[in-house]
């Protein structure tokens, strides 16, 4: 290939951009030049071999920067190069490169679908390998041989399982939804093409395919040109249950009787088993976000509810020409006659379908009302949502789960009776199947509020009442009265009570929650809380807007403090009879990694979060409550992210107990569920990891290790607050150093990026803290205090170093938390933090930036140290691949982007002096393809696209 024979001819520094292969099935860098090689051709169609030649130029320069770290003769021609651009052709340069990355991106979920199971252990940060990944047959195996666990014990074990993945409409995915579905496309041209058994004229047919679609992804605008609309996040996350989870859940179901029946089951997991639910916060996450409104949230679940009804329609037809057998059962037979004597008042296009059914066969009538019923009930949606109010018959819809499953059951009894099993065994399970997981509402939607805002609505009911401030009183006078108004029966307040938009806007959601039907809506997640009063606040709220079936209320603890008084707090609403008797013996809690990391650090926030959940639960047990822990985790390590088997395993043991809630954030849901064969290791992922972690628990740690954490927790928090909070100037300096004011121009997300317009770090939210630090390659939250606590621990007492590579060999949470931080070394870069700092940082302050890098390299010796790696990724040469390919790629886009921030900045600051110039160029000068922009032309859409390119690059927004 034309692409891979220009890189392999450059001089042998650059050549180490060329890793070896990692296994003999290993085709990554096939792929990725097969895919870059089709982008050059376009790229020169398109533009001219000069613009491509001027590509290639900056992709040879960053090579050689990044494969000589003493090479800087090669970064200052590259940042002339790309500093000297026009605005035309500095679009199309940041444009090329943030494709090729997300081409790299198809390379490797290729690569991960069809290479074959690694046959040793694999490594953290390749989410793909045996450590980080086991499928069901290795795992119920180990179970079995290596753990003595019975088959019928691990068929128990998971029937009583329920992973439920939260989706969640964070601003981190930043790839636009026609563009990923062209990455879709261009993904499986590329997989046909290296299949075996391809013929010459299939593969040129599949490259002209190719070169279409990544010609077509070439010319959309990567750019969100509006902000999207939560109704927009919802449903761009919807569409993954049409595409890829649709057909994925049942797939993988079977996969699961298959591995079960390997051990010994001779029988599948009964269809209603809750092994893997979907829920969501799209369109009901409010907290600082007031684009969703109550009437959004109606829509949402509406939408939801007629998505549902198009899919079942649509699999109720296809089960109709599947089921055309005669012979059926006596219960079948009688329902059929009662069918077919009732009068038919449907539309003339029904009345037809019936004389169309033989009598002959029985399974057509039934599925056939059924086809009726949810034609009616898609159109009751769909009128719904147009005008607000339906003219459809009620009685001949369906409003629950059960009325779908009832006559499919029925379906498959008569089957099974008459010695049609194995046909009950295909279509019709997995229709089953889906409507036990989906239910009428695809998808259960959780509502989050913030806990003041619930307090705002208190304190105006009982002003309201002229009894006093709920806001002034103490926690136990707000539990009082709570619990006084929970045990009687008075309404609280009329349609007469004066409320703010704030508060009406809570009190409203709360009645469009008792409007809906009560599966549309799963838990109300109370995020910020702190005492057992934001708890009852919210029941009492539920039963005064007379919600019929209440939400489950789940406290999201999140900072520091926060964590350390959870388990007191849940022992005071747990000592509270009414509550006590209220939650019927089942309780969940929210842990949420972003606040914490962004609070403490990586670190610190990792151990508190380990002990909290070891202390809830001992909690939980003391009341005999059964804990289901949900974990906020984003994508990025510094919001909790990393492979998820691995995840799961470092978990506290017990903690878990076959009872998991975990958010899909941003990018991750595209990661996890972009294709079939992604969705179905997902699923894989989650279910393997919660049984192992169930029926085999990780060890507890030993009392000292558990010391040493707690010590080291300590400086690692004093080192990380020093430098993030006390430091008066690091606000001013975080703000110059990164493209944390560029964010919000990106349109990613609907949520603002702050929960308060104005304010410090503690108002920024953790995901464009998180991604302000990540885009400058430096990714300060996450190492930032591990290195001064390693340094300690180790001059305090040198036998610490044989206590810390004991933890690190035999304690999954210590491997887990320092392999993370490893993986974390190795996509970022001081040299490149530097430059954003020699380029974007006042002189007075660029003494803070010296000082970071140093505590940068500090923490990297230590943790190779710990880890016992003479270099970073030693032990990963697959991770060490994939981030050598495409380092060039964004080490080019990291120059781009530091020199078009100057440029910006320069510009808004002369724009913004009381008698500065205003532009003078000729109108046409300044058309781009965002007119409404106030710097000059292709500055602000370059700066979008490098941070685009950056972020599939580093594969992590946020």
């Amino acid at each position: 290939m034309a692409f891979l024979q220009k890189i392999k001819s450059i001089d042998a520094s650059m050549r180490l951009l060329v890793p070896k292969k990692v296994s003999e099935d290993d085709m990554l860098v096939d792929y990725g030049a097969k895919l870059v090689d089709r982008s050059l051709a376009i790229l020169e169609n398109l533009h001219g071999k000069e613009m491509k030649d001027t590509v290639l130029e900056c992709y040879e320069l960053a090579g050689a920067f990044c494969a000589d770290s003493r090479n800087e003769e090669k970064l200052q021609q590259l940042s002339s190069l790309l500093n000297n651009l026009d605005a035309g052709d500095s679009i199309v340069v940041a444009s090329s490169f943030s494709h090729m990355l997300n081409l790299e991106n198809l390379a490797e979920e290729v690569q991960i679908a069809h290479r074959r199971p690694a046959n040793k252990k694999g490594n953290i940060g390749d989410e793909n390998s045996a450590l980080t990944e086991s499928d069901l047959d290795q795992t119920f195996q180990r179970l079995v041989k290596k753990l003595k666990k019975s088959p019928e014990e691990i068929f128990e074990a998971l029937k009583n399982q329920t992973v439920d993945l939260v989706f969640t409409a964070h601003p981190t995915q930043s790839v636009r939804r026609s563009l990923l579905q062209k990455h879709s496309r261009i993904r499986n041209c590329l997989s046909q093409m290296y299949q075996k058994d391809i013929t010459a004229e299939e593969k040129q047919e599949l490259d002209e395919a190719l070169q279409r679609e990544i010609q077509a992804a070439f010319r959309t605008d990567e750019i969100r040109r509006s902000q999207p609309t939560p109704q927009d996040e919802m449903r761009a996350g919807m569409s993954y249950f049409h595409e890829t989870i649709w057909n994925g859940l049942p797939k993988f179901l079977r996969r699961v009787d298959t591995a079960l029946k390997a051990i010994g089951v001779n029988k599948r997991l009964p269809h209603n088993v809750p092994l893997i639910q979907f829920s969501s916060w799209m369109g009901g996450d409010r907290d600082g976000n007031p684009r969703v409104t109550p009437d959004m949230t109606r829509d949402v679940c509406l939408l939801a509810r007629l998505m549902a009804a198009n899919l079942y329609y649509s699999q109720i037809e296809d089960l109709m020409f599947e089921l055309s057998m005669w012979r059926c059962s006596d219960e079948l037979r009688q329902r059929v006659a009662v069918l077919e004597a009732q009068p038919k008042k449907e539309s003339k296009h029904y009345i037809e379908f019936w004389k169309q059914i033989p009598p002959s066969e029985p399974f057509r009538v039934l599925l056939g009302d059924m086809r009726d019923k949810l034609y009616n009930t898609r159109e009751w949606m769909r009128q719904l949502l147009a005008n607000g109010k339906s003219d459809v018959n009620r009685d001949n819809t369906f409003t629950e789960k059960s009325q779908i499953l009832e006559p499919l059951e029925l379906c498959y009894r008569s089957l099974c009776e008459t010695g049609d099993k194995p046909i009950a065994d295909g279509s019709l399970l997995d229709f089953m199947r889906r409507v036990s997981c989906f239910g009428l509402s695809l998808v259960r939607l959780d509502i989050r509020q913030e806990s003041d805002r619930h307090t705002d609505v208190m304190d105006t009911i009982t002003n309201y009442l002229g009894i006093g401030s709920y806001r002034d009183w103490s926690e136990e006078q707000r539990q009082d009265w709570l619990l006084s108004e929970l045990r009687g029966k008075r309404p609280l307040f009329g349609p007469g009570m004066p409320t703010s938009e704030e508060v009406k806007d809570v009190l409203d959601t709360f009645r469009v929650v008792a409007e809906l039907p009560a599966d549309c809506f799963g838990a109300y997640v109370i995020s910020m809380a702190t005492a057992p009063s934001d708890v009852l606040a919210v029941e009492l709220l539920q039963r005064e807007c007379r919600i019929p079936t209440p939400l489950r209320v789940v406290p999201l603890f999140e900072k520091l403090a926060d964590l350390e008084s959870a388990p007191a707090s849940l022992s005071r609403l747990f000592s509270i009879d009414w509550y006590l008797n209220r939650i019927n013996g089942k309780q969940e809690v929210m842990i949420g990694y972003s606040d914490s990391g962004k609070d403490a650090g990586r670190l610190s926030a990792a151990w508190q979060m380990f002990k909290a959940q070891e202390n809830l639960l001992k909690v939980a047990k003391h009341y005999g409550v059964r804990l289901t822990m949900f974990h906020g985790r984003g994508g990025t390590v510094g919001r909790g992210g990393g492979p998820t088997h691995l995840a799961i395993l470092s978990q506290p043991p017990d903690t878990i107990n076959g009872s998991l809630r975990v958010t899909i954030q941003g990018e991750v849901i595209e990661q996890s569920f972009g294709e079939e064969h992604l969705c179905f290791r997902t699923l894989q992922r989650f279910t393997a990891a919660t049984l192992e972690h169930g029926m085999h628990p990780p060890i507890a740690p030993k009392p000292e290790w558990r010391d040493l954490m707690d010590s080291m927790a300590v400086v690692a928090t004093d080192e990380y607050r020093s430098v993030v909070f006390k430091n008066p100037r690091f606000v001013e300096y975080f703000r110059m150093a990164t493209p944390e004011l560029e964010y919000g121009r990106m349109n990613i997300g609907s949520r603002p990026s702050r929960r308060k317009p104005s304010g410090g770090i503690e108002s920024l939210r953790a995901i464009p803290w998180i991604f302000a630090w990540t885009q400058t390659r430096f990714h300060l939250p996450v190492w930032l205090g591990l290195g001064a606590a390693l340094k300690r621990a180790l001059e305090d007492n040198p036998s610490n170093f044989n206590t810390l590579y004991r933890m690190y060999d035999q304690w999954p949470f210590f491997r887990v938390t320092i392999d993370l931080m490893e993986m974390v070394f190795a996509k970022g870069d001081p040299r490149i933090a530097q430059l954003y700092d020699d380029l974007l940082v006042a002189d007075e302050l660029k003494s803070l930036g010296i000082e970071l890098r140093q505590k940068y390299n500090e923490t990297k010796e230590h943790l190779l140290k710990v880890a016992r790696h003479t270099e970073i990724l030693q032990g990963n040469p697959t991770l060490k691949q994939r981030l050598r390919l495409r380092e060039p790629y964004i080490t080019a886009l990291n120059v781009q982007q530091a020199f078009t921030l100057k440029k910006m900045r320069e510009q808004h600051s002369q724009l913004t002096q009381p008698d500065s110039p205003k532009p003078t160029k000729p109108a046409a000068e300044l058309v781009t393809l965002n007119p409404t922009t106030e710097f000059a032309p292709g500055l602000e859409d370059t700066m979008i696209l490098t941070m685009k390119g950056i972020a599939a690059g580093i594969q992590n927004t946020g």
